[in-house]
């Protein structure tokens, strides 16, 4: 593969002049918009922090630090609360239609000086989902910069259906599986998405991306929201937990879950713990 990647930090920041209808428009067109200014540098800095608070306190548990890592909405009201701001709900809603759920809302983290990277492949490989109405709402909580291991993507190839993939399990990946399209991808032609923090990002699920190692001194920290049309549903007929963020509609395919009513809660976690199981059994 050729590594060489085109860099268009600058030119994509244009985008944040776009107006909604424009920036839908694009989207389209290459199958990602870049960025989108959600926080402040103020009030990113306090959603790291409860985050980090956080993951202190579970420093002694690890199967709930995971489910934290993999469930920030459901155990953090600030996480919740961002998945449900104006200007990423209005950017998912142009491009979903009204009725919006938030189908999972990860972290992935790549610490300081951290080899981790995200193979090529597209999001809806293994999610098993009825179609492709879902997008990616990639926020950086941290800084994250070329340096830091961004998002690449390969504008256009979203233009496509699900290309097979193969299941590397690699060490170094930071995907479940370390799935990997297995097909060869043009690097030549992909750009990294840099962010800053309060910035954000939208992908379609069938886009080719990637994201190389952290070589900084500081963690790269981003939530991948993942926003679907509520009129999906799971191809196996599971019913797993979701959120709702705009709209009033549910089609009743998904178990809709309150906003969690505090930190940490006992409850959430209980919650967390039996999608985990349904989730794995979906991915694997």
């Amino acid at each position: 593969m050729d590594t060489q990647v085109t860099e268009v930090d600058e030119n994509m920041k244009t985008y944040a002049g776009l107006s909604l209808q424009e920036m839908t428009q694009r989207y389209h067109q290459d199958g990602f918009i870049c960025p989108l200014s959600a926080l402040s540098e103020a009030e990113t800095l306090a959603l790291r922090e409860d985050y980090e608070a956080a993951e202190f306190d579970l420093r002694d548990d690890p199967e709930r630090l995971a489910l934290l890592q993999a469930y920030p909405n459901r155990l953090l009201p600030s996480f919740d609360a961002l998945t449900r701001h104006e200007t990423l709900v209005s950017a998912a809603s142009a491009i979903l239609g009204e009725d919006v759920l938030v189908w999972s809302a990860a972290l992935f983290i790549k610490e300081a000086n951290s080899p981790k990277i995200v193979s090529w492949h597209q999001d809806l490989t293994y999610w098993q989902l009825d179609n492709d109405a879902e997008v990616t709402c990639w926020f950086a909580v941290s800084e994250a910069s070329k340096d830091a291991g961004c998002m690449k993507f390969v504008p256009k190839s979203h233009k496509t259906t699900i290309l097979p993939h193969h299941d590397t399990y690699a060490a170094d990946n930071l995907l479940s599986r370390g799935q990997e399209i297995a097909v060869d991808v043009d690097e030549q032609s992909a750009v990294h998405a840099a962010l800053h923090a309060g910035e954000a990002s939208l992908h379609h699920g069938l886009i080719f991306h990637s994201s190389g190692p952290n070589v900084t001194s500081d963690r790269r920290i981003g939530s991948a929201i993942r926003y679907i049309s509520a009129s999906m549903k799971q191809n196996t007929g599971d019913r797993p937990m979701v959120t709702q963020v705009r709209g009033h509609h549910d089609f009743g395919n998904f178990t809709i879950a309150p906003p969690p009513q505090g930190r940490l809660l006992e409850e959430e976690f209980r919650r967390c713990a039996e999608d985990a199981i349904l989730k794995k059994r979906l991915l694997f």
